[in-house]
């Protein structure tokens, strides 16, 4: 997919837009979303806000959950989400979201997602997408 058609399903979104959100690789079964880490998405300690990190995850997902989407769908939203902090990404940080199919259903998608500082792990998400 070329980078303006990546751009456009980030405009879908207007909050990831916002957040500095960008595909980098879509694929049926994996989908990679880069953001640099501001100050403002950031903990009083200058590193990663959890809530910050579990919106790209489920951006993430969500964009992996739309390409799985069975025949006469209408969209997707999450029914859960569970995300485990691992280390610390400090502000400045190019974040590195990578998220994976686990199951395509008729009515869900499971996906995991996995942040990354270069090869360091900073959080780890699995979440169900319900089909609409």
């Amino acid at each position: 997919m070329a980078a303006d058609e990546l751009a456009a399903i980030v405009r879908m979104v207007p909050f990831a837009g916002h957040l500095g959100f960008e595909i980098t690789a879509i694929a049926r079964d994996r989908v990679v979303v880069e953001v640099e880490l501001l100050p403002e998405h950031c903990t009083a300690g200058g590193t990663a806000h959890g809530g910050f990190l579990m919106t790209l995850a489920d951006f993430a997902g969500a964009v992996g959950a739309f390409q799985v989407l069975p025949d006469g769908a209408k969209g997707t939203t999450t029914s859960d989400s569970k995300t485990n902090m691992i280390g610390a990404a400090p502000a400045g940080s190019r974040l590195v979201a990578t998220s994976e199919l686990v199951h395509a259903g008729r009515r869900t998608s499971v996906w995991t997602t996995r942040v990354h500082v270069g090869s360091k792990l900073i959080s780890l998400t699995t979440q169900t997408q319900m089909v609409l």
